[in-house]
């Protein structure tokens, strides 16, 4: 929920909790860092779930998934540099059959999809163009456009061989070479002349038409038994000849193997599962678009919803259209529109700033944290979205809703994808179900509500902190009446620069400006007459406001939330008056450096922005009164 700036951090701490040693593997798809356990610590959902910057954590798949949201990649970065993750070979992931696949295809299509995603945008924006200027289509700039946004599906099998063989733990060029040469253009011409009624056979057994471009299953399968092909052959050649022999042993089996068995079985298997849903759409629309628009979130909460990528691009494939992804774009605009409606309703500050951060998220077809940190969290819009999808989409079964270019991420940006001049009534049922999604869960909100509390917004009020560090809400610059203040230090120690603190997000000043403190005592006190205004679970940390309108955070140590409150007292409460020099909190300097956090204490002006300086004093030891540390001027 909190904005992460701090990704080294965030990842070690994972890693603190978890294990290296009980990790086995560890993939990331759009908004999860997934990563596959021996056994799951205890406590450890709830620990990492705590942690700044998680969203939520769902055990599913046989997977611990870590919701993160648009920055889970520079996350997933820092953490596979923290650990070396060496899968034995026998070793299999956790789970069902089921699990396993869906857990793969989630490792192999994460990596690519916002290609794929932006293959899909630049389609759609053709489809707009040419709606606009219908000759733009016969130019040399359209076609030129068309193979750019086409590519990353007619080379589909080579981004598959790339995934696939760092899930799979295989060599990535001798997975390449394979896949590459199922989208030959040989191979397509030999399909092609097949159809037509030639034969064609390699060592005397039939070839069938299947073409690879765009296709799924057939590398993902033949990445899969390369894995085991490898392995076989490596341990049984003599390693002056093992790096050439093994890619061509590898290649002169596989590649003949996928096109004489594999993949005429596997696209079989997909189009049967295409055809399956197809045949629903035709027999039942209003069936189906109920399914999809009512249920799909509901899917991707459990983190499965990858497991139907090869249905939707086998029907690209086969017909050049799919409706699933018509309806599942309504799933996921009803999400936004109940976000949407949290973020008009709320009452706090807190609750909003998160509600618009879903909901700008959502419009790009990311909703996890509209679902985790918003809709699921209140339940009620979660349940009014699914409501509102469902009739959004049984409304637009109607029209025959269809996409015409594969969208990576199904969204508001992407419904462009639905135009088409032989369809002309899919556009309009898409839109129409859209609005139906978006204002029918707004308004569901708006008129029945959704459940906020006092207490969530004090929750939230946590949560939306920089690195789970409580910032003191703003207070009204109107009452800043004093030209210049000095503010003595709250607690007896050395003073030390900002620069000096070892932590980024406190260094850089993001959370305000002041100074640090190496304390010589364990207590705390105000250093002006004024008001608590924030206190933690944690007690590492104390908000103050001063009568004159100045903004104070007090963070004792470093990494201190982790110590859960223990070696901290608090003797005030919020909303309290305090007068300068009141004790405000104790806590114990031992206890603190043997759990090896650091004891140096930020002290921050968090509205120092409303000021015209704000700036340390010159002097080497601080004591609580009267030596000033810190000076400011005001901006009156």
């Amino acid at each position: 929920m909190s904005k992460v700036r701090d990704y080294q951090k965030l990842a070690e701490d994972i890693l603190a909790i978890l294990h290296e040693e009980n990790i086995t593997n560890v993939t990331r798809c759009a908004t999860r860092l997934r990563i596959v356990l021996k056994e799951t610590p205890e406590g450890a959902k709830e620990k990492i779930a705590s942690l700044p910057g998680v969203i939520t954590v769902v055990l599913n798949n046989g997977q611990f998934q870590i919701v993160i949201g648009p920055h889970v990649g520079e996350v997933y970065d820092a953490f596979m540099n923290l650990v070396n993750v060496q899968t034995d070979s026998n070793e299999e992931q956790k789970g069902s059959v089921l699990n396993r696949i869906i857990a793969t295809m989630s490792a192999v299509f994460a990596p690519f999809i916002y290609i794929l995603a932006a293959a899909g945008i630049l389609q759609g924006c053709l489809i707009l163009i040419n709606l606009a200027f219908p000759s733009f289509a016969n130019t040399d700039t359209y076609q030129v456009f068309s193979l750019i946004s086409w590519a990353p599906f007619t080379f589909l099998p080579i981004f598959i061989a790339i995934t696939a063989s760092k899930h799979f733990k295989v060599n990535t060029y001798i997975a390449v070479a394979c896949c590459a040469a199922l989208v030959s253009p040989d191979l397509a011409k030999i399909a092609e002349s097949i159809a037509n009624g030639d034969a064609h056979n390699f060592l005397g057994i039939p070839l069938s038409p299947t073409t690879y471009t765009s296709s799924v299953l057939p590398p993902l399968i033949l990445v899969w038994l390369l894995s085991y092909l490898e392995k076989f052959v490596e341990k049984r050649l003599p390693g002056v000849i093992k790096p050439l022999l093994t890619p061509f042993i590898c290649l002169v089996i596989m590649v003949p193997v996928t096109i004489l068995v594999l993949g005429p079985v596997s696209a079989l298997l997909a189009n049967g599962i295409a055809n399956g849903y197809n045949y629903l759409v035709q027999v039942a629309p209003p069936l189906a678009g109920a399914i999809i628009g009512g249920f799909w979130q509901v899917i991707v909460i459990f983190g499965v919803h990858w497991g139907i990528t090869p249905v939707v691009l086998a029907n690209f494939d086969m017909y050049g259209r799919d409706s699933f992804q018509a309806f599942q774009t309504i799933a996921v605009v009803a999400q936004v529109g109940a976000v949407f409606g949290v973020l008009l309703k709320a009452r706090s500050k807190e609750l909003k700033n998160v509600s618009m951060s879903a909901f700008i998220t959502g419009i790009f077809g990311i909703t996890e944290p509209a679902i985790y940190g918003v809709t699921l969290r209140f339940k009620k819009p979660f349940i009014y979205g699914c409501i509102a999808g469902a009739v959004g989409a049984i409304v637009a079964s109607f029209f025959n809703p269809y996409y015409f270019a594969y969208a990576g991420l199904p969204s508001l940006i992407t419904i462009v994808n639905g135009i088409n001049s032989e369809f002309p009534l899919s556009f309009i049922g898409i839109v129409i179900g859209c609005a139906i999604a978006f204002f029918g869960a707004m308004l569901l909100v708006q008129f029945l509500g959704f459940g906020e509390t006092k207490e969530e917004d004090e929750e939230l009020k946590k949560e939306v902190d920089l690195n789970d560090t409580p910032k003191v809400e703003p207070g009204v610059s109107s009452s800043l009446q004093v030209k210049n203040l000095s503010i003595p230090a709250p607690i007896k120690g050395k003073r030390l620069p900002l620069a000096d603190v070892p932590d980024e997000v406190f260094r850089s000043g993001a959370m305000g400006l002041g100074i640090a403190i190496l304390p010589e005592e364990d207590e705390v006190r105000a250093p002006f007459d004024g008001e608590i205004v924030m206190l933690t679970d944690t007690k590492h940390a104390i908000g103050l406001r001063s009568n004159e309108g100045v903004e104070m955070l007090i963070h004792v140590g470093i990494d201190s939330v982790k110590l859960n409150g223990e070696p901290f007292t608090y003797l005030v409460k919020e909303k309290q008056h305090v007068k300068k020099g009141d004790l405000l909190l104790t806590f114990d300097r031992k206890q603190i450096e043997q759990a090896g956090c650091s004891l140096i204490t930020p002290v921050l002006i968090t509205n120092a922005e409303e000021f015209a300086s704000v700036t340390p004093q010159e002097t080497d030891e601080m004591s609580t009164d009267p030596t000033a540390i810190l000076a400011i001027t005001n901006t009156i």
